[in-house]
């Protein structure tokens, strides 16, 4: 993993040791030798990492780190703080300020370059969806970002920990010093898409490294990683002290955090809030990113597929070898003379409600989408001649058998439709998703020629 590297210390050979280190990790390294030299760097170079002493001539780490985190420019580049000594206040103040780490010289490197690793990933992760996020912009697929704020709803953590009585003891200590829902689960259940009270899966975990065996907390870690429900949760891990072997093993499955038993409940609560503001915000970016790719892919109107989306799935369809499919064109007749005559509001009511009908005749696997104004696309995978017409005839009853109600003083509206279906023979190599919406385009037309209201079957190969 690259990434360029921040080193600020006031003393050069501090500075040179930690540099060989990452530099033989293949870092990019800068350096800085005061605190508001530091400022400047970040500010100037966006590092993507900071490595920060605490104590300097000019203003100390913890004022550095407050700076940095103030500043939009800086605010997410992951900061580690660096003391000669176990210092707890300096600790707390430091990540209250919005440290992700506090080490002590001398620094093991194992854990060092691990935790570097760990938060580079996170970086990363972040930088992508804000990345993805602001391409959709642009195009009309997303809203312009206007700055995280994060939303203090409860949240649920849950506590992994060796035996009941540990359990209790956590648990009770983080129901002093937090606002969330602190539940125990077993092993099992942390497992699990929701407890057995159905509760949603937790949005941090604590776990013990050691649970009825050596090793259980690191394993229940790497399966939830792997798990849809709980991927994006953070994980806290609490290890023996000075076991920093097994801590650079945990960074490296994927925990957020790290914390040594027997540890201070206040600083884990602390370590705890700082993943739920950053989960928060993933999650964030997540969801917007998600809402920009489905309007890509989506009619606005009736939420179905759009055409963009239905050409592509017809490429995926028609590239499963040995495989036939149908086709179909829908087109309601006549539809203009309904908006003419009552306005686009009823025009656009009677699309979603047509649209409606039409899922309510299809399986999960068939295809529909809104190519057009009054204009949809019917893909059905392995449908033969005989079960292709039956379907065609069934969404045309489902529209022309029932009146539309569009609400208002407005009469229940008749609405027929035309369908041309093409064909797509199992081994057939010689079509494109265009070519085989330009024939049952054709047969459409056909059927609007015999009179409406029918399905027409084109069964050649477009000229």
């Amino acid at each position: 993993m690259t990434g360029r590297i921040l080193i600020v210390d006031d003393v050069a050979t501090n500075r040179i040791v930690m540099k060989v280190k990452l530099a033989q990790a293949c870092y990019t390294v800068d350096q800085a030798g005061s605190g508001a030299e530091a400022l400047r760097a970040a500010r100037q170079g966006r590092p993507d990492l900071i490595l920060l002493d605490m104590a300097m001539p000019d203003m100390t780490g913890v004022e550095v780190c407050r700076q940095l985190k103030a500043d939009p420019q800086t605010a997410d580049i992951p900061v580690i703080l660096i003391t000669a000594k176990s210092d707890r206040d300096a600790k707390m103040a430091g990540l209250v300020a919005g440290a992700d780490d506090f080490l002590t010289k001398p620094m093991d490197e194992v854990t060092l370059l691990a935790r570097v690793r760990s938060l580079l990933r996170a970086r990363d992760a972040v930088r992508e969806l804000h990345e993805r996020h602001a391409a959709g912009v642009p195009l009309g697929l997303a809203e312009a970002p206007a700055g995280f704020t994060a939303i203090e709803l409860p949240a649920r953590i849950g506590v992994v920990a060796p035996g009941a009585r540990n359990a209790g003891l956590w648990k009770s200590a983080l129901d002093l010093r937090l606002r969330d829902e602190v539940v125990i689960l077993p092993r099992e259940a942390a497992l699990a898409e929701s407890d057995t009270e159905g509760g949603p899966a937790p949005d941090v975990f604590v776990i013990a490294a050691d649970l009825e065996r050596r090793d259980d907390g690191l394993r229940l870690l790497s399966d939830l990683r792997s798990r849809p429900h709980t991927r994006h949760a953070a994980k806290v891990v609490i290890l023996p002290e000075g076991d920093s072997e097994r801590a650079a093993i945990a960074l490296d499955l994927g925990a957020s955090d790290i914390l040594y038993d027997p540890f201070d409940p206040e600083e884990l609560a602390i370590r705890i809030r700082a993943q739920l503001s950053r989960k928060r915000q993933a999650d964030h970016l997540r969801a917007s990113v998600r809402a920009g790719l489905e309007l890509a892919v989506t009619d606005s109107l009736t939420g179905l597929h759009n055409r963009r989306y239905a050409l592509y799935h017809l490429d995926l369809m028609m590239a499963r070898p040995g495989r036939g499919m149908a086709v179909m064109m829908l087109d309601l007749d006549h539809f203009k003379s309904i908006n003419d005559c009552h306005g686009h509001s009823v025009g656009d009511r009677v699309l979603t409600l047509v649209g409606r009908r039409l899922r309510a005749q299809l399986r999960g696997s068939d295809l529909l989408a809104r190519i057009g104004g009054e204009e949809f696309l019917v893909a059905l995978p392995d449908g033969d001649r005989a079960a292709a017409l039956d379907c065609a005839e069934r969404l045309r009853h489902a529209i022309s058998d029932t009146p539309f109600d569009v609400g208002d003083s407005t009469a229940p509206l008749s609405v027929t439709l035309s369908v041309g279906l093409a064909l797509v023979p199992p081994g057939e190599t010689g079509e494109t998703p265009q070519s085989i919406i330009d024939r049952a385009d054709r047969a459409l037309y056909g059927a609007k020629n015999l009179g409406r209201d029918q399905v027409t079957l084109s069964n050649r190969p477009a000229a």
